[in-house]
C-alpha cells in the first residue's frame, strides 16, 4: 500500500509552484496537482535517463505510440491505431492546436461552462469566439449537480467551428453518461463542428466509476473527434509535459500535426520516458491505491462541508481531485477565494475563472494528505464562523 498520507516539502527558495506562490503561512490547495510523489516507476525511469548523462533530443518512438494504443484497448477496449496517436505538449497546447485548426473570426469554440479556466483563455489566445452553453445547477440539501442545457448547447453549436468538451469535467467532477454523449455527437457532427474531448482525468475516478472515451462510441463519431489524454495528472508528472492527441481520422490527423510542426511543439525527452513507464502497466497499483484515497479524501470533504458549514454547497465529484464549493448563501461579500486567502490563508481557485457561472464559488484541490485537507477546512470554518 502505497502511504499518501506523506506530503514531501516543496518549499524551495529557487523554486515557483504552488507552494511557493503565496506566502509562507499560506495553504495552497488550488492548482491541480498533487501533493504525492510520482509513483517509483517513473522515477526510477527518470533517474535511469539522468544516470545515463545524455539528455538530447528523443522524438515519441513507434513503441510509445504502441504503449498508448495497447492502454486504450486494455482500459476501454477502444482500438486504435499507434500513427493515429499524436505527442504534444499537454492537453492546453493540444486544443489550442485544434482550435487553429477548426475555428475562424467567425466560427468560435464552444464550451459547457463552467469550465476549466484554460478553455477560456482560447478565444483571446486566438482571436475568436467564445459560445458558452452554461449547465443547468440543481440544488439538493447542500449537493450541487450539473446537467446539460440542450436548448443553448444546439442554439450556440450553430455558430461554432469546435465544442471542447471536458470529460471527467473540471471543475465539477461530471463523467458524462453515453446518453449524453451520444446526443452531444450528434449534434455537433449535424453541425459540421469538430469535437475536442479533453479527457485528462479519464483515470482519476472515484467510487469504482467507469469510464469511456467518447470517440469510441462509434467509428462516426470517431471520425470527428480529436482526444486529449496525458500520464500528467493520474500519475503527478505534469511538470514534464507531455500529453497526446488521438486522431484516428488521417486527413485532420494530418492537418493537426502539420500545425503541431508550425508551432514547434516538441515534447521534452523526460516527458517521454515517464509516458512510456506511465502508460505501460507498471504503477496499476500504485493507481488503485490512489484512487481509494482520493475516494476517501472526497467523501471526508463532502461529509465535513455538510456538518460543520452547512450553508455551503459543494458537488460530489465522480472523478478528479477536485471540489466544486459554492458560498453564495454565505455572508461572505464578494470573491470567497480572496475572503478565505486573507482571513484563513488557503489559497483556493477562484470560480470566476471557470465562467460567470463561477461567481461566490471557488474550486479546492483535495489530491493532498488528509491531515492538510483537515487543516485547510479547519481554517476556512473558522473564518466563515467569524462572520
Amino acid at each position: 500500500m502505497t502511504n499518501f498520507d506523506i506530503v514531501p516539502n516543496r518549499r524551495n527558495p529557487n523554486s515557483l509552484n504552488k507552494w511557493m506562490w503565496y506566502p509562507k503561512d499560506v495553504l495552497p490547495m488550488w492548482v491541480a496537482d498533487m501533493d504525492f510523489p510520482a509513483p517509483k516507476p517513473i522515477l526510477n525511469t527518470l533517474h535511469k535517463a539522468v544516470d545515463q548523462g545524455v539528455l538530447g533530443y528523443e522524438l515519441p518512438s513507434k513503441a510509445l505510440k504502441e504503449t498508448v494504443a495497447a492502454r486504450m484497448d486494455r482500459l476501454y477496449g477502444w482500438k486504435v491505431k499507434p500513427e493515429a496517436v499524436v505527442a504534444v505538449t499537454g492537453i492546453v497546447s493540444g486544443f489550442s492546436v485544434a482550435a487553429r485548426i477548426a475555428c475562424t473570426p467567425k466560427k468560435g469554440v464552444l464550451l459547457q461552462t463552467p469550465v476549466y479556466n484554460e478553455f477560456h483563455e482560447v478565444k483571446t489566445n486566438l482571436g475568436i469566439p467564445q459560445l458558452d452553453a452554461p449547465f443547468i445547477k440543481h440544488v439538493d440539501g447542500n449537493i450541487l449537480s450539473y446537467e446539460i442545457d440542450w436548448v443553448i448547447f444546439e442554439k450556440q453549436v450553430k455558430k461554432a467551428g469546435m465544442f471542447l468538451l471536458c470529460n471527467p469535467h473540471n471543475p465539477l467532477g461530471i463523467i458524462f453518461s453515453r446518453k449524453d454523449l451520444l446526443r452531444m455527437a450528434e449534434i455537433c457532427i449535424k453541425n459540421n463542428v469538430l469535437i475536442v474531448s479533453d479527457e485528462i482525468h479519464s483515470e482519476l475516478l472515484l467510487d469504482g466509476n467507469k469510464f469511456s472515451p467518447l470517440a469510441k462510441l462509434s467509428s462516426e463519431i470517431a471520425k470527428h473527434t480529436i482526444t486529449l489524454i496525458a500520464p500528467s495528472k493520474t500519475f503527478n508528472v505534469p511538470g514534464l509535459f507531455c500529453g497526446f492527441a488521438i486522431i484516428p481520422e488521417k486527413d485532420l490527423r494530418a492537418r493537426y500535426e502539420k500545425e503541431v510542426g508550425n508551432l514547434r511543439l516538441h515534447v521534452s525527452s523526460m516527458g517521454l520516458f515517464a509516458a512510456q513507464t506511465a502508460f505501460s502497466g507498471q504503477c496499476e497499483g500504485w493507481l488503485a491505491d490512489l484512487r481509494r484515497y482520493l475516494t476517501a479524501n472526497r467523501d471526508f470533504l463532502v461529509e465535513y462541508v455538510t456538518e460543520y458549514m452547512p450553508e455551503v454547497r459543494l458537488t460530489i465529484p465522480e472523478a478528479t481531485y477536485l471540489g466544486w464549493l459554492d458560498f453564495s448563501q454565505t455572508k461572505i461579500k464578494g470573491s470567497p477565494y480572496e475572503f478565505f486567502l486573507k482571513n484563513a490563508k488557503v489559497a483556493l481557485s477562484e470560480g470566476r475563472l471557470f465562467g460567470r457561472e463561477g461567481e461566490g464559488h471557488v474550486r479546492l484541490n483535495f489530491g493532498t494528505s488528509r491531515k492538510l485537507l483537515t487543516l485547510g477546512l479547519d481554517r476556512m470554518r473558522k473564518a466563515l464562523r467569524s462572520l
